[in-house]
């Protein structure tokens, strides 16, 4: 039996993006790169939690003229982890979601809201097609948190809060690109941390500045 990819080597494992089993090799050269692995093979767990991640300086971060901070964060952390589970269900309803695509999509919903900042309204939308559909999903849910916090009384989210929070995940799936073409570093921690609450995530949180 004959590796599915190379056809040389013996295979060691099933790839459930290949549709057969292949050598090791195979795995780790064509992971992310020609096959788009499903985030829950065990394999693509492990190499993203063995995966180098390296700060990025402050100024090569998206929207480096807007400052977040620890405390920012901590203050607006239950916030936070609603926008962070809107962005997760957003991404994974797309089958084929790459990082690249979910940075896109962040993207375009912080310029929007910049645009809100200013008084002026001007929807920004990619033209990646996954990425479009991340953020109309992320923007109607969004909308849809404000009206039931208006309902109950709740004084609105600031747009600026709101901004800064994006921003974060925008920083966060930039720093933890793998820059593979199908790379899905960010969306496994992210997905794991949500199936593991109260457990370490596979890669180390690096806070952008």
């Amino acid at each position: 039996m004959k590796c599915k990819i190379c056809g040389i080597r013996r295979p060691r494992r099933y790839c459930p993006a290949a549709g057969g089993d292949i050598c090791s090799i195979c795995c780790g050269k064509e992971r992310e790169v020609t096959l788009r692995c499903p985030l829950d093979c065990v394999y693509l767990g492990e190499a993203h939690a063995h995966e180098k991640i390296e700060a990025i300086p402050a100024d090569k971060l998206p929207s480096p003229d807007i400052r977040i901070t620890e405390r920012f964060i901590e203050e607006h952390m239950p916030l936070a982890d609603v926008i962070g589970a809107i962005l997760r269900k957003a991404a994974l309803a797309e089958p084929d979601v790459a990082d690249a695509d979910v940075q896109q999509a962040l993207e375009a919903i912080a310029r929007t809201y910049r645009t809100l900042e200013s008084g002026l309204y001007y929807e920004t939308r990619p033209d990646n097609l996954i990425a479009a559909r991340i953020q109309t999903r992320m923007q109607e849910e969004i909308a849809g948190l404000r009206k039931d916090l208006a309902s109950k009384g709740v004084a609105p989210i600031p747009d600026a809060t709101l901004l800064g929070i994006l921003v974060f995940f925008h920083r966060m799936a930039v720093q933890y690109d793998n820059h593979r073409p199908y790379g899905r570093s960010f969306l496994g921690s992210f997905a794991r941390a949500a199936q593991a609450p109260g457990e370490p995530a596979s890669q180390p949180l690096i806070l952008p500045a």
